[in-house]
């Protein structure tokens, strides 16, 4: 359907089982695939992101059965794709393009790498470059700094120190992470700059931990992998909930309803997760949430004030939660006075330039934004707006306008499918929990 409209949501309450975490999924999916061994893959998100995934590693050779819904056993190739020719189409999965690029360019082949037109907006200049000082022999088929991409054999060598810039994308950095231990030799990553989205860089670090491979990190500047180290599988890995879904339920939950309602309970995540965007109910707290949290579940509610009254405004660094943050901005609509968000200049380089994208939507329902180079000012409108709001192909916008039903207004939302990128259920889940007039 070209759209989706939403009536006013009187009140909201219930549980959410979520989906798998894509940044896990996808993470999980490759380095079973460079690993030695069998890896079950138990609870794999199911979305646009995670199949263009599965798709190139089948076009690389790896061996992939479906065990059951949500489940996969993938067949380890020993730190080397059967395939050394392939072309790989990836749509507009950053957390698969980037790694790919990085783990072809050190084990060399013939590749040719693209997606869909806003991947090819979205830099990887950084990360070239920084291949291209092992002697990673790599072309741009397009514009230049951006995809897509060509890789060939080239004569791999490792330098006393790869060098990657941190302050445009962590992904860069996880990267490299994940392809040099198939050197096999002691690599030295030095980060240039202010490394930007550190939580998702430990996700990476942990899960090379799963597979065998402990990265030294000195700060968050400097990270040596060891010598003689390769991936083993450790037989089976259970996907946690995807953190940054669980911020549209939580903040749900939070808003209540017109009428008053609450809480909802996410499922999947809890105090026990590693993924940095679990943060979010701290900023939930902050803005006046009671939340309650378990080894598993997150549970968000209003405080004890009246159904009409609002959450505090926040002026706050989000640069460690970037995805979340999105749900943040919209919460600030609800909040008594003007809410800045700051640091978060990496929205320029996601799905869509984000930060001009929420600027722009928010201001259809009453608000008045002040948009920065890396920062949103925020100030809630006087009274909320119906609005039909452009998602600009980006999951995340979609996701965190449906919120505005919450306010008492009908939203219509284009492109509600957009949302398959990493939860095709989204609209359906959302509709479980909320109560209309």
């Amino acid at each position: 359907m070209d759209h989706l409209d939403l009536s006013p949501v009187t009140t909201v309450g219930g549980d959410v089982r979520l989906p798998g975490s894509k940044s896990i999924s996808n993470r999980t999916l490759l380095l079973a695939a460079l690993a030695e061994g069998d890896t079950r893959i138990d609870e794999l998100l199911e979305s646009d992101d995670t199949q263009v995934m599965l798709e190139a590693l089948d076009r690389l050779g790896v061996r992939i059965t479906r065990d059951a819904a949500r489940s996969v056993t993938v067949r380890g190739c020993g730190g080397r794709f059967p395939n050394t020719q392939a072309d790989l189409f990836l749509g507009n999965a950053g957390t698969a393009f980037r790694p790919l690029t990085a783990a072809l360019a050190v084990l060399g082949g013939d590749y040719r790498l693209a997606g869909v037109a806003r991947m090819h907006e979205r830099p990887i200049r950084d990360l070239v470059d920084a291949l291209r000082q092992i002697g990673a022999k790599i072309e741009y088929s397009g514009k230049e700094g951006y995809p897509p991409l060509r890789i060939a054999e080239g004569s791999i060598f490792l330098p006393s120190a790869v060098r990657v810039r941190g302050d445009v994308s962590s992904q860069f950095l996880t990267a490299l992470l994940m392809a040099l231990p198939l050197l096999g030799h002691r690599a030295r990553i030095e980060v240039i700059g202010e490394l930007i989205s550190k939580p998702y860089v430990a996700i990476t670090l942990n899960m090379l931990e799963r597979f065998g491979v402990q990265v030294e990190r000195e700060g968050w500047s400097a990270f040596t992998i060891p010598a003689s180290v390769h991936y083993k599988s450790p037989g089976h890995i259970y996907v946690e909930g995807d953190a940054s879904s669980a911020s549209y339920f939580l903040a749900a939950g939070a808003l209540g309803g017109t009428r008053g309602g609450g809480p909802v309970r996410v499922h999947g995540i809890g105090r026990e997760s590693f993924q940095g965007d679990v943060r979010f109910v701290e900023v939930l707290q902050r803005m006046g949430a009671a939340v309650r949290m378990g080894d598993n579940w997150i549970e968000a509610g209003p405080t004890g004030r009246s159904a009409q009254s609002k959450l505090d405004a926040v002026d706050i660094d989000l640069n460690a939660m970037p995805d979340a943050a999105m749900t943040v901005a919209i919460l600030a609509l609800f909040a008594r006075g003007s809410s800045v968000l700051r640091n978060i200049g990496s929205w320029r380089v996601k799905e869509t330039d984000r930060i001009a994208a929420m600027a722009a939507e928010m201001t259809k329902v009453g608000a008045e934004v002040e948009a920065g180079a890396d920062y949103l000012r925020v100030t809630p409108p006087a009274a909320f707006q119906p609005a039909a709001i452009n998602t600009y192909d980006d999951h995340r916008m979609a996701m965190c306008f449906s919120l505005i039903a919450l306010a008492g207004v009908p939203v219509r939302i284009h492109d509600p499918g957009c949302v398959a990128k990493t939860f095709p259920e989204y609209f359906e889940v959302f509709a479980g929990i909320c109560r209309s007039a």
